[in-house]
């Protein structure tokens, strides 16, 4: 069994008896403070556990993480500064249009309900300038995937 694959299940292993478990344990019973209290501690075990089982398996030294061959190597290659920082910019892109957006929809949305409050006939009005705010947001995940894109 490859260290990937022992990862793979070790993540979803920790997925099950630390979230699924613990908390179908309390939402199938009666909802009490100790029941909350025994499912999320078991929670909290479980998913350190967990990591830090993941965390051993990753830092093995005696364990190859990276398949060796012409593959591996064509591919460390091509990822460079150049693929890291398209990765940066999508991530930018997509980021700070997202808070431009949130600081458009919250300044406009507030005026548009304030405006709607006084006078219910101009709504639609009111609509098209929020969801104007809210495309910013749109075109800088657009922007992200023109960039993902050429990576």
């Amino acid at each position: 069994m490859t260290t990937e694959l022992l990862i793979k299940l070790t993540m979803i292993a920790t997925f099950v008896l630390g979230f699924v478990l613990p908390f179908g344990y309390f939402y199938t019973g009666k909802k009490t403070k100790k029941r909350y209290k025994k499912s999320l501690t078991t929670n909290i075990v479980f998913v350190v556990a967990g990591i830090l089982i993941a965390i051993v398996l990753a830092y093995n030294p005696e364990v190859a993480l990276a398949s060796t061959g012409a593959a591996a190597e064509t591919a460390g290659e091509a990822a460079g500064l150049a693929t890291g920082l398209g990765y940066i910019a999508a991530a930018l892109s997509t980021g700070l249009s997202c808070v431009g957006g949130g600081i458009a929809v919250a300044s406009a949305a507030s005026a548009a309900l304030g405006a709607i409050s006084e006078d219910g006939s101009i709504f639609g009005r009111s609509l098209i300038f929020v969801g104007l705010a809210e495309g910013v947001a749109l075109y800088g995940l657009i922007i992200s995937f023109m960039i993902l894109g050429q990576l």
